[in-house]
């Protein structure tokens, strides 16, 4: 992956965001258990950080997936995970497949104020009894007329609680299970939805997340993106973007768990010498960041041969899944490293710990990934 001084421009104005928009803030954020997400999304958006890679009629730079690629490694740096998640669902999660394949009409109606930061956007495919397995969802929406009605529910949906619409994955048919399900927009404030109560998770605290009820939900059938049928497979093509997005985002968070683990050790006296002189501490850094790296290398090979066209499911599987549970590994070596001071609620590392422990669940899980890789090496019985 060779980068430009256009690339370096994008990072340097999204780590000034990041820190002068985002962390100052954070832990009044987690606190709350909400972050203001129109004001954010919409300094972003001012400053072009919402299209990066949509296209240049409807809002977008127009760049190819390596400009996302650093975007997305800069949020790292945010002094949480809930921020940069709720963002990723905005860019990489809930517009790629209406960017794609959306009507004009539709993409002026909704992606342009989604790149402007003018409408949030939530992603609705995860239910109470269908998470990583997509094709088992029970959501309906039936044609009545000109219109489709929804029925259903969605959970642990991100952003939900702000969201002025749903990019929604429903059953329009009773067909085959990969071929009877639509992508549709869903504007939130639309008669029959309604939200429970905030969750109260493990980690993502910033992160407002909600279940959503659907109850004879009334919406065009223009609204529709793309095909009728062809939503599980425009859903899969999104979780491309999700999951190198994610891994990308996981990058600078592990790295800052490293340096400020060495620089506490550092600090830290036990027995009569620094904790970062015992050799069994910084020779653990050192293989932990060797980790880091080559994760970098997998994820970058992954976008240059994203945004030349090649098919990149096994890789980008490979990286979510390596980022999941590199994560893990990382801010569980570095936590331990911190002793008592590492089990307080308020230290960056335990808030690591808890917030990237999702990386191994959301956007399909570890063991959903190695049978993405199973099957793509053809070794899946």
């Amino acid at each position: 992956m060779r980068f430009t001084e256009e690339h370096e421009a994008l990072r340097r104005s999204t780590r000034a965001l990041v820190e002068n928009e985002i962390n100052p803030f954070v832990s009044e954020w987690e606190e709350a258990g909400i972050f203001p997400a129109h004001t954010l999304f919409k300094k972003m958006g001012d400053l072009g950080l919402l299209g990066i890679a949509k296209p240049e009629a409807f809002g977008g730079m127009g760049l190819d997936y390596s400009y996302q690629l650093a975007f997305a490694e800069e949020l790292g740096a945010c002094h949480c995970g809930g921020i940069p998640m709720a963002i990723g669902v905005q860019t990489d999660m809930a517009t790629p497949a209406l960017a794609r394949h959306g009507s004009d009409e539709l993409r002026k109606e909704f992606l342009a104020p989604a790149i402007a930061g003018d409408k949030v956007v939530s992603i609705g495919v995860s239910e109470p009894g269908a998470g990583s397995d997509v094709a088992a969802i029970t959501t309906q929406a039936r044609k009545d007329g000109d219109d489709y009605v929804i029925n259903g529910s969605k959970m642990w949906i991100t952003n939900s609680t702000q969201s002025d619409f749903i990019c929604l994955l429903a059953n329009t048919s009773d067909g085959p299970v990969h071929r009877s399900k639509s992508l549709i927009v869903v504007p939130s404030n639309t008669p029959g939805i309604s939200f429970s109560e905030r969750l109260n998770k493990l980690g993502m605290r910033s992160s407002d997340t909600a279940q959503v009820f659907f109850d004879n939900v009334r919406v065009p059938q223009r609204y529709l993106i793309g095909e009728e049928g062809k939503g599980f497979v425009y859903q899969m093509q999104q979780f491309q973007e999700e999951r190198l997005f994610a891994a990308a985002m996981s990058l600078k968070s592990m790295e800052a768990c490293i340096e400020s683990t060495a620089e506490y050790c550092r600090d830290r006296q036990v027995f009569g010498k620094a904790l970062l002189d015992n050799q069994v501490v910084h020779y653990r850094l050192a293989e932990l960041q060797c980790e880091v790296e080559a994760l970098r290398a997998l994820v970058y090979q992954a976008v240059e041969e994203y945004i030349n066209g090649s098919d990149v499911t096994m890789k980008a599987s490979m990286a979510k899944l390596k980022s999941g549970r590199l994560s893990r590994e990382v801010t569980d070596a570095c936590l331990q490293y911190w002793g008592g001071m590492g089990y307080m609620w308020d230290n960056l590392v335990s808030r690591s710990y808890r917030d990237s422990r999702l990386g191994s669940i959301g956007g399909g899980a570890d063991e959903v990934m190695l049978g993405i890789i199973c099957k793509l090496m053809g070794t899946h019985p």
